[in-house]
């Protein structure tokens, strides 16, 4: 009853739209599908055209402006409603691989004509979405008949005014480490997504999706504005009408795990898969080969076929000294400063990897891809690569964010999987491009951060996508003892548990994912708990957040096929969680395989494994410490 009353009330809005034209001070309402999500929108003297959100009658976003400035011209203020058109859409879709196998896309929007009071012939559209999940919005500049296609985006003033003591986990770079800042401290540039806390309990997340051809935008505290923020482009855009802006979302949620579950938004945000043909997009597990010889290579092909991994990566190198312009990767001619014997033979490799069932990913840093993509790709295809990890790349301005999407639309061409890494980060082009694997734009183990680092992450940047985490696990300090380790500093050490970086795997989403990153296969004694990260696959049928705060602990189940995978970990605080099995198939039993801290265990790695028996009214008792984790396999029971 109550989404009908909605429904009317929306449709009675619409019949005095069209009829009376949208006044001053009038206000426009938009309701998320379940009701619980209202944004309101009024076009008012002061402000220009406004818009707040609410989320279970709670303020997320109060009273906050429009705006951007196309060719000179600063759309606050001075405009004119002239319609407004409405739609419900609600479909599902299937994506080829992600965190879940079916994808919800269901919105009501509104699109709203706008003209300068002072002139019929400029004219901007604001597209406004509401999901269960959160607000979106974007700008679309249209193609006019009596005036010039060209188009020069030089800023929005778009804001977010949020309620009193709002503050945000902040990060300036996209491989920082994040601080939880009062809204007001945010003088600097935020990266997004950008995950806030409520004072009324709630939890928002700002970001950007479709940012495809466009210049990136960050977030900033506005000086003598309290608790507002607004979006700062890195640059100009020049384009051709019509043309839209990136979307711009606003996502509220009872609890910081639904954020993460709710991350579908940002990629319904984009047009559907492109690539007719999507066989030979297939995701997987990689090992990085730092030899750069023949020999090496065969030996971590070994090594991925023994632990199920899927690929092996040749990293920089393997063409010259990548920082070089004369560095040609055409062809392989090894840098001498890491293998001065130049022995690798990759065509080689590559076949014999196919014995194996092993693929080959090749490094590029974006000075040899800007300089040579349309030569190499078709190199590439003939060869056999699998994919490309693109290095070193430039990011946020309008032409290089052009360039980086039309360069995964290309490697599409030739069947080349992608990894982007450094400050890339995600907004959605992997539903539209499903070759984009994964990024970087995180700080994973290649810098060693802490445990309470990795319990922000799944609430911060995962909320994003992907992320190319580089996984580690024999650069454990395993003995606990000096400052320095066979000459390497403990501080380079990997500051967690051993189970606790067992467990990431399962609570860190990649569809490509690194694993051993700094080891090499004689670095492994095949110790026992390495089954766990031999079963779990990298992508998913279902996800969930069994619990989790930001900066303390997360307890994620992923499913695949009819197994599940638990990972739970803890920041550099002990503690101890029950976690209900509830989401477990009703009437079924299941084998759990638990991977655990344990000082005691006869093992170097400290991990001790346990078998029992459960089902879904089990209520498990984790016993995580400083640091640590547990990992946790499930397999249903056949019945005899």
């Amino acid at each position: 009853m109550f989404a009908m009353i909605q429904k009317f009330r929306l449709l009675l809005c619409l019949l005095l739209i069209g009829c009376n034209g949208f006044a001053q001070n009038d206000t426009y309402q938009i309701l998320s599908p379940d009701g619980k999500m209202l944004v309101n929108i009024a076009l008012t003297q002061e402000k220009g055209l406004i818009y707040r959100l609410s989320y279970l009658q709670q303020p997320v976003i109060l009273d906050s402006k429009f705006g951007i400035n196309v060719n000179g011209e600063n759309w606050e203020r001075n405009i004119v409603i002239k319609t407004i058109t409405a739609k419900a859409v609600d479909t599902v879709w299937l994506p080829i691989y992600g965190e879940r196998s079916k994808v919800k896309d269901k919105y009501n929007e509104s699109v709203f004509y706008l003209n300068k009071e002072d002139n019929n012939n400029k004219q901007l559209k604001i597209i406004v979405r509401v999901y269960n999940q959160g607000l979106a919005f974007r700008y679309l500049v249209p193609e006019l008949e009596n005036g010039g296609p060209l188009i020069k985006i030089t800023g929005e003033s778009t804001e977010y005014r949020f309620p009193d003591s709002t503050k945000a986990w902040y990060t300036s770079f996209a491989q920082q480490e994040y601080q939880l800042l009062d809204l007001n401290k945010m003088l600097n540039e935020s990266e997004r997504p950008l995950t806030l806390e409520l004072r009324n309990g709630l939890y928002a997340c700002l970001g950007e999706a479709e940012m495809v051809n466009y210049s990136r935008t960050k977030f900033k505290a506005i000086v003598n504005v309290p608790n507002t923020l607004k979006g700062v482009m890195y640059d100009n855009v020049e384009e051709i009408a019509p043309f839209a802006s990136p979307w711009r979302y606003v996502m509220a949620a009872k609890s910081p795990g639904e954020l993460l579950e709710n991350n579908d938004l940002i990629q319904n945000l984009n047009p559907p898969n492109q690539i007719v043909n999507s066989s030979w997009i297939k995701p997987g597990k990689v090992f990085r080969e730092v030899t750069l010889s023949t020999v090496g290579a065969r030996t971590a092909i070994d090594f991925a076929s023994k632990h199920n991994l899927q690929y092996i990566l040749f990293d920089a190198g393997w063409y010259g000294y990548e920082y070089h312009d004369s560095s040609n990767a055409s062809r392989v001619s090894v840098d001498p400063k890491r293998n001065p014997l130049n022995a690798l033979n990759i065509q080689e490799v590559i076949a014999y990897g196919k014995t194996k069932g092993i693929g080959v990913i090749l490094y590029v840093n974006q000075r040899a891809l800007a300089k040579q993509l349309d030569s190499i790709l078709p190199i590439y295809h003939a060869w056999g690569v699998a994919g490309i990890k693109f290095g070193f790349v430039h990011v946020g301005s309008f032409r290089w964010t052009a360039w980086m999407h039309e360069a995964v639309r290309k490697c599409a061409q030739y069947e080349l999987m992608v990894d982007i890494h450094d400050e890339y980060r995600p907004t959605g082009f992997s539903r539209t491009y499903p070759n984009l694997m994964t990024q970087e734009g995180i700080l994973g183990n290649e810098g060693f951060p802490t445990a309470t680092h990795n319990t922000i992450l799944p609430f911060t940047r995962f909320i994003a996508g992907a992320a190319d985490y580089t996984f580690c696990y024999y650069r454990q300090d395993f003995k606990q003892t000096g400052a320095i380790e066979n000459g390497v500093p403990r501080n380079k050490f990997i500051k967690t548990t051993a189970a606790h970086q067992l467990a990431l795997a399962a609570i860190f989403y990649s569809p490509l994912q690194h694993m051993y990153w700094y080891d090499k296969p004689s670095d492994s004694q095949d110790e026992p708990e390495l089954a766990f990260w031999d079963h779990i696959p990298t992508v998913w049928d279902q996800s969930k957040v069994l619990a989790g705060y930001i900066g303390q602990y997360i307890a994620m189940a992923r499913k695949a096929g009819n197994d599940w995978f638990v990972g739970a970990i803890t920041n550099n605080d002990a503690r101890e969680l029950n976690l209900s099995l509830d989401f477990l198939q009703y009437g079924q039993e299941y084998e759990a395989t638990i991977f655990r801290d344990d000082p005691a265990a006869n093992i170097r790695t400290h991990v001790a494994i346990q078998k029992i028996k459960v089902n879904s009214t089990t209520i498990l008792h984790v016993k995580l410490l400083a640091s640590g984790g547990q990992a946790i396999e499930l397999k249903p029971i056949l019945k005899k």
